[in-house]
């Protein structure tokens, strides 16, 4: 008995001891997913500076951030609506974007309060111009989860917007590697279309011209129309005659009589096409019109059709240069 009693005792003590371990410890791998969830960073926001995860794990994107936080594979768990921009999505890309949920619309009033809290997001990024922000409740989306607005402002700053609304997730490194193909092939363009464009200058018809009202649209170097063709060396002349902030500090909207004033000088026009190769109402009435028919420009032949004009990430960038590969391709054979 007494030579026995010790190894009982040691291996109650033993059995204690594990199973006070086992109850006091927990993986290394929970202790690190959950110091992930718990570190934050300060990131500065349209909306000021907002203390956001450091690594979010549920993201709600709206506007503008919808198709660039989808290209950077974020952590999205809700999304508004993107009608706009789906013929410029990746098949993959538009895979993902009709498999998540829709928690607002294609407007910042058409918000969804109740299916953003169903998300349970921890980060809620708002891809709208400021001016559209008093559309939006900010503080009972901020009361569900941490709210940075990011929105453009000129269409052109695509570019720095795209940036800020990866980071805002912790995909920087996603962004750079598509950032970096794009102007790998932009300037492989730019080489390729030098001498063509040496000295030319170009006038753009854009897709927003009322056929009611008489109007065309005139865009200038930074538009939709103009800016991706702008990195391959196209050069736009002229400016606005008033600036009206966003879009209208680029773009101006004269009478269809205006046409041999607005864009008499150009040397070569382009005009934006619809993502399936159409042409909108509004550019068809200037094609029809006798004043388009007798600018120099058109008269020389110089007149180049663009799709995939509204591009706002640098993926679907990709599709808009090979458009205006595709448009330019007859400048070399002159």
């Amino acid at each position: 008995m007494s030579s026995r009693q010790p190894w009982r005792l040691t291996g109650v003590l033993a059995l204690t001891l594990a199973l006070m371990a086992g109850c006091g410890s927990t993986d290394p791998g929970e202790k690190t997913d959950a110091a992930a969830a718990a570190a934050t960073r300060v990131f500065a926001a349209d909306n000021g500076d907002i203390t956001i995860p450091a690594d979010p794990k549920r993201v709600v994107a709206t506007g503008y951030a919808v198709p660039v936080l989808i290209e950077a594979d974020a952590a999205l768990v809700g999304i508004s609506t993107w009608k706009r921009g789906l013929a410029l999505m990746t098949e993959e890309d538009l895979a993902t974007y009709n498999g998540l949920a829709k928690v607002a619309g294609e407007t910042a009033a058409e918000t969804n309060y109740e299916a953003v809290a169903a998300a349970k997001p921890d980060l809620i990024v708002i891809g709208v111009p400021q001016p559209v922000l008093a559309d939006i409740d900010m503080d009972r989306l901020k009361s569900i989860a941490p709210v940075v607005a990011i929105g453009p402002t000129t269409p052109s700053a695509w570019r720095d917007l795209s940036r800020r609304q990866s980071d805002a997730v912790g995909r920087l490194s996603t962004f750079e590697a598509t950032k970096a193909g794009y102007e790998k092939k932009a300037a492989e363009l730019a080489a390729k279309y030098k001498d063509a464009l040496d000295g030319v200058d170009f006038g753009h018809v854009g897709s927003y011209g009322e056929i009611s009202k008489g109007t065309f649209q005139r865009e200038f170097a930074g538009a939709w129309g103009t800016n991706i063709a702008q990195d391959i060396g196209v050069t736009y002349y002229g400016e606005v005659k008033q600036k009206g902030g966003g879009g209208r500090d680029v773009s101006e909207y004269p009478s269809i009589e205006e046409l041999p004033e607005s864009l008499g000088d150009a040397d070569a026009i382009t005009y934006s096409l619809d993502p399936d190769g159409s042409v909108s109402d509004a550019v068809q009435y200037v094609l029809d019109s006798k004043l388009w028919k007798n600018l120099p420009a058109v008269k020389a032949g110089k007149v180049f059709p663009l799709r995939y004009t509204e591009a706002a990430t640098y993926s679907s960038a990709l599709k808009t240069l090979d458009a205006v590969d595709q448009a330019f391709a007859p400048l070399l054979d002159r």
